[in-house]
């Protein structure tokens, strides 16, 4: 069984975060941060190929953490697979005892190291939610009997701060429809529309993961308005940033931001997805502060 899903079915805060399989087969990296993270966090999502960014597949590399007692969670995109290979991903994926799945649409192509590449998307996430599930049922996406069934726990994502709340708010529907479990929210930076948001989703019994990305530099808070869609981090915060850069305290001030925000978050959702971006070694205390 899912740790994952034992631990949001014990009613406790749940934690997850984000880690990058290598580009190349060197696993040492991945490791280390893994060993940062281990016991700070419920789950770790390997990432398909972040960023449009080709790396190793992340149910080979969750699989190596697994050995290292840290449950992981792939992601599966469906940018660059047909429904037959995403299928035959994930049995491959259940082969390996990978235990959870988050769904997503992914990066496009043409912003990574590899921009001649065509995108796929053959299904759109909800299509590869139900094929999850239809392999949970031990069938194909096509009603198929198979020889043995997959268990997955079965997560996607959502944008609580798109600027088409309707059509972000109708797709996240769709998901919770097609059987998705959980859900990871992008970064989170005022908890009152995060409630709003929810509140709109109509799902009370939705395990809900609000995403926290803590703010590193004024630098990448203004790069994350500009260019990451449904982030709005308040020119307040960015202003702290600043005053903390300043004075050589950036670290401390962006915990205490991020711990601010996870605290006032409690009450509307299930747990928080945090995506340290390289700063791994600094969960465990940003979780102290919030606790």
């Amino acid at each position: 069984m899912s740790k994952l899903k034992a631990a949001f079915e014990s009613g406790k805060f749940v934690v997850t975060c984000e880690l990058s399989p290598p580009k190349g087969t060197d696993l040492s990296a991945l490791f280390e941060k893994a060993e940062m993270v281990k016991g700070a966090v419920d789950a770790a999502n390997l990432t398909d190929s972040a960023a449009a960014r080709m790396t190793m597949d992340p149910a080979a590399a969750g699989h190596q953490l697994l050995q290292r007692g840290v449950e992981p969670i792939v992601q599966v995109t469906s940018r660059d697979k047909n429904r037959l290979a995403l299928q035959s991903g994930m049995l491959g994926a259940a082969a390996l005892g990978i235990p959870n799945l988050v769904i997503m649409g992914g990066d496009p192509p043409k912003i990574g190291d590899h921009p001649e590449a065509k995108g796929v998307n053959d299904l759109f996430s909800s299509g590869i939610i139900e094929a999850a599930n239809a392999l949970n049922h031990g069938r194909d996406y096509a009603g198929n009997e198979l020889s043995g069934r997959t268990d997955f726990f079965i997560g996607s994502v959502c944008n609580p701060g798109a600027a088409d709340q309707k059509a972000e708010l109708e797709n996240t529907r769709r998901k919770i429809d097609a059987g998705a479990q959980f859900l990871q929210t992008q970064a989170v930076y005022c908890a009152e529309s995060f409630a709003a948001f929810r509140e709109k989703i109509n799902a009370p019994d939705l395990r809900l993961l609000a995403g926290i990305i803590p703010i590193k530099s004024v630098k990448m808070a203004t790069y994350m308005n500009e260019r990451v869609p449904g982030i709005n981090i308040p020119d307040e915060l960015i202003a702290r940033i600043g005053e903390a850069e300043r004075a050589g305290r950036v670290v401390e001030e962006s915990l205490e931001i991020a711990a601010k925000t996870i605290a006032d978050l409690r009450g509307e959702c299930s747990g928080a997805h945090i995506m340290a971006i390289g700063w791994e070694k600094h969960i465990g205390a940003l979780l102290e502060r919030a606790a």
